[in-house]
């Protein structure tokens, strides 16, 4: 496919997306009916697609109207490229532009520029105040890959050059001490020795400093109480000798997860609901969850534009249940760590300042935000203890 055809296909799923289908879903659809499409151009239309996704406001309002092809043309002139050198028409391009859509098109300002629905803007000034049109910003550019270096299998160094093997470019960053970015190569990180024989696993810098962050020592029991694919249980595993639980609402989420932690030769053992209570009570339970994934909009921009105000009560609400179902599962003088990858204050202080006003017997002894930056995803983690 030519550049020209690769943003003809994205303008038509765009205009999918933009009328309620899930983005993934749409793009998988695709993929399998393009058998013109090579595996570069399949992976080339997705990266435009999600960067529309990303600067939904702003490349409408650059490209002057609400459709895929006009949220091409606004990511071309977003770029400082003349839409006409590619909407040409010639071998599958888009059609050339009219006179109509040369002339419309304007400079984004306000929730334009900063591509946020409306109604989140007054929630981001609150949970970040001047930190808000920063975040706004970073969330309409990629998120960087990284990985966790394994080290029951191999140091962070090991990692690094068993990826340059296969030709992946990567080194070590601070926000963890077992963090690896990528900078180069990360298409192959799936394919690769490393990643096949457990040296790695995918997992933002954020989260991997987080789990650092919990006192495991004297630890005899940890449960990942919303595990969901598993990566924090495992990277709670690969730190210490306690017997690590997984469950989750979903047992589902956790299918790969045995495989995994063989890879990686961590032992992560699964619970179904109905055996918490048995093999209660854990030294430490970890709460990641389900959130707005605010922090996380740069890999997941679609969710940015599909959630509500009620979507996000009923999010506030079920995480105060989880903290109030996890919290009996903790022993006495155990830890109850509570995280989210959000970085709005109504799923993160708001959250803990409501169980501590209902259990007066617990304090915070540790919070902190981790914020968007070029290693990691909005985060946060609180440490919860008894009083007494």
């Amino acid at each position: 496919m030519t550049p020209a055809a690769r943003i003809a296909a994205a303008a038509e799923l765009l205009d999918r997306i933009g009328a309620g289908a899930p983005a993934e879903k749409v793009l998988t659809g695709w993929a399998r009916g393009a058998r013109f499409a090579g595996s570069g151009d399949r992976a080339a239309v997705r990266d435009l697609v999600y960067e529309a996704l990303r600067c939904w406001r702003s490349h409408a309002c650059l490209g002057g109207g609400e459709t895929g092809r006009a949220r091409m043309i606004g990511a071309l002139r977003a770029q400082g490229i003349n839409p006409e050198t590619l909407f040409t028409g010639v071998r599958h391009a888009p059609a050339p532009l009219s006179d109509e859509e040369k002339a419309a098109g304007a400079r984004p300002e306000g929730m334009d520029a900063l591509d946020l629905p409306d109604w989140l803007w007054p929630e981001f000034e609150v949970s970040l105040g001047g930190d808000a049109a920063g975040a706004a910003e970073a969330l309409r550019h990629r998120a960087p890959i990284m990985l966790r270096a394994c080290l029951r299998r191999a140091s962070r160094d090991e990692a690094i050059a068993a990826l340059a093997q296969d030709d992946i470019h990567s080194e070590a960053h601070p926000i963890a001490k077992t963090a690896i970015i990528v900078t180069e190569g990360a298409r192959r990180v799936a394919q690769s020795a490393a990643f096949r024989e457990g040296l790695v696993e995918l997992q933002d810098g954020s989260g991997q400093a987080a789990m650092e962050g919990i006192d495991l020592s004297g630890a005899r029991s940890v449960l990942d109480y919303c595990a969901g694919g598993g990566g924090k249980a495992l990277a709670l595993a690969a730190r210490s000798d306690a017997q690590v639980f997984a469950h989750d609402i979903d047992p589902a989420r956790m299918r790969d997860l045995p495989a995994r932690a063989a890879r990686a030769g961590a032992a992560v053992t699964l619970l179904e609901t109905s055996d918490l209570r048995a093999n209660s009570p854990f030294s430490v339970v970890l709460c990641d969850a389900p959130c707005s994934g605010s922090g996380t909009w740069r890999r997941t921009p679609e969710a940015k534009w599909t959630l509500t105000p009620e979507r996000l009560a009923e999010l506030t609400r079920m995480q105060s249940g989880i903290l109030d179902d996890a919290s009996e599962l903790v022993a006495p003088g155990g830890l109850l760590v509570y995280a989210t990858c959000s970085v709005l204050a109504a799923e993160n202080e708001a959250r803990i300042d409501d169980f501590l006003a209902r259990h007066p017997e617990w304090r915070c002894a540790f919070q902190r935000r981790y914020p968007i930056s070029e290693a990691g995803d909005g985060f946060y983690v609180a440490h919860l203890a008894r009083s007494s």
